[in-house]
């Protein structure tokens, strides 16, 4: 596998809508094992495809050491509950952190690597970060929705 370049907030490819993937082929399997090799690389906890520089409606997320690495292609978000206020961060936009008020709980329904559709429902960390990677894939950045922006030494 690979370490891809991660894109900065400056990058065009940031502000593009992804295409939709049709052909879950061996090339699609490099991407989403070079994403995760790029977010484990990053230290991050979400990657969407456009921040590596591909538009493609691909998006890995660490669930932590009990749940490995979630693959979502052409995910959905079909329902969200609640909502609250915290702190957000993203690896295209490394120098700064701000308040942002997400859903409490998030349900997508995406594909695996092979096609196959199934639904995943994440909550607080995990649900900000559905919505979060989905942003991505249509082009728009966290700090969009930023309420304030937090001091980086107060963190």
């Amino acid at each position: 596998m690979a370490i891809r370049k991660i894109r900065f907030q400056e990058d065009p490819c940031l502000t593009k809508v992804c295409r939709r993937v049709d052909k879950f082929d061996a090339r699609l399997h490099m991407l989403i094992d070079d994403m995760k090799d790029t977010l484990k690389e990053a230290d991050g906890v979400g990657l969407a495809a456009p921040q590596v520089g591909i538009l493609k409606r691909v998006v890995v997320i660490d669930l932590g050491e009990d749940g490995g690495m979630l693959e979502l292609v052409n995910p959905e978000i079909i329902s969200t509950e609640g909502s609250y206020i915290d702190v957000e961060g993203c690896l295209s936009v490394p120098e700064k952190r701000g308040k942002v008020e997400r859903p409490v709980k998030t349900t997508v329904r995406a594909c695996n690597r092979y096609g196959n559709e199934f639904e995943f429902t994440g909550e607080e960390l995990y649900s900000r970060c559905l919505c979060h990677e989905t942003d991505h894939l249509d082009g728009k950045l966290y700090t969009s929705k930023v309420i304030e922006y937090v001091d980086l030494d107060e963190e």
